[in-house]
């Protein structure tokens, strides 16, 4: 019956991390450096709260969009954070995860032959949904600025066909940002363009020696612009599943009709601790930021001390390191990493073909395994 299956599912890949992760399980020995995933507990607050929502069998069906007080405990955290302001009865939808927003968004905005400009290398996800909506991924070329896709990138990619314009800051694999400077080009750009934005802010709280800036802030972008968030990353809750798409609207009426019939709503015990996270722990992220700003540095210095060229990351929890000059592919380097280094990262090739030549190290460990799988890593390097 395979021959049954959609064409757009079967010609997908299972992510190029997850594939090197299920690798690495081959390798008990080695230095896990590859996931995205926060190595602090959550919160005991949190926790806490989601042990009452069960003791107090608040364990039923919510509504689609979610807990009115989640929608307005997230409303308020993105305008006192960011300075966005959103209706909290109409503007957000509560998602399983930031994963589930990207996927609605997508699904609400595409049509058969819709373009999307998106800068590469890039986050694997964002290219296999846009090809199962029928859309055409076109990737900005960002490595020779900086890992970041500018305003004349933009610009020169547009065509009658462009639906959207994908921007995933601060981003995964790189750790780049978008600066307030940078932002405002490309509002100017598309303000007077009938195009959406859609803004990956997942990585929103771990912004190092600046604070977060939207592009939905500027003149002319909230009323075109859908912002995924979430609390996987800032509060340390990937499991609990709780992420957000705050729009206009006249959009988020239409993202909540795929929404109902995708899954309902996300799980009320969630939501109930995520009403916590927002609240109680408006501020969760900021030990723990200061903490992944600690460790970026010690392994930022000891990649430059090794010679490896690497951006200095100013957001998230990734470093990019280039390892063109050994000679060797991404995914021959990252697999010889592992099996004679014992060191597990994951290779640049898996975030687009922009990403070749390139390493990711995710830096959500603690110091001691940091300093293991730097040292272990100079090892290997100095073996080639």
């Amino acid at each position: 019956m395979e021959h049954l299956i959609n064409s757009q599912v079967k010609n997908i890949q299972i992510s190029g991390i997850r594939q090197f992760f299920n690798m690495v399980a081959q390798f008990p020995d080695a230095i896990q450096l590859t996931i995205g995933q926060p190595d602090f507990p959550t919160p005991e607050h949190i926790k806490d709260a989601g042990k009452e929502a069960i003791s107090l069998n608040k364990t039923g069906y919510t509504k689609n969009a979610g807990l009115d007080e989640l929608c307005l405990a997230a409303t308020n955290f993105v305008h006192t954070k960011y300075n966005l302001d959103y209706n909290p009865k109409t503007e957000v939808i509560t998602t399983i995860g930031a994963s589930q927003g990207i996927d609605i968004a997508f699904r609400t905005i595409l049509e058969e032959g819709s373009e999307v400009i998106l800068p590469g290398p890039v986050y694997p996800a964002y290219e296999p949904i846009i090809k199962m909506c029928g859309g055409i991924p076109i990737y900005a070329d960002t490595r020779d600025t900086g890992f970041k896709i500018t305003a004349k990138q933009i610009e020169s990619l547009l065509t009658d066909k462009t639906r959207c314009v994908m921007l995933p800051y601060p981003s995964n694999p790189t750790g780049c940002i978008l600066t307030e400077a940078e932002l405002a080009e490309i509002a100017a750009v598309l303000e007077d363009r009938q195009i959406f934005v859609i803004s990956d802010e997942i990585y929103s709280e771990l912004v190092y020696g600046q604070k977060h800036c939207s592009i939905a802030v500027f003149q002319g972008m909230k009323e075109k612009t859908i912002i995924i968030n979430g609390l996987s990353k800032s509060h340390s809750m990937t499991g609990w599943r709780i992420g957000f798409v705050f729009a206009p609207e006249n959009i988020t009426k239409h993202m909540l009709k795929v929404h109902q019939y995708n899954v309902s709503c996300a799980s009320a015990i969630s939501q109930w601790a995520a009403v916590q996270a927002l609240t109680e722990g408006i501020d969760d992220a900021l030990p723990m930021r200061a903490e992944y700003e600690k460790r970026r540095d010690y392994v930022y210095e000891r990649l430059l001390a090794m010679g490896i060229e690497v951006v200095k990351p100013e957001g998230a929890f990734y470093l990019f390191p280039s390892i063109e000059k050994f000679g060797l592919s991404s995914n021959e380097f990252a697999t010889r990493l592992l099996q004679e280094g014992k060191v597990a990262c994951v290779p640049g090739s898996a975030f687009s073909t922009y990403g070749e030549g390139y390493l990711r190290l995710s830096y959500a460990y603690s110091m001691e395994i940091l300093e293991e799988g730097c040292n272990r890593f100079e090892k290997f390097i100095q073996s080639l």
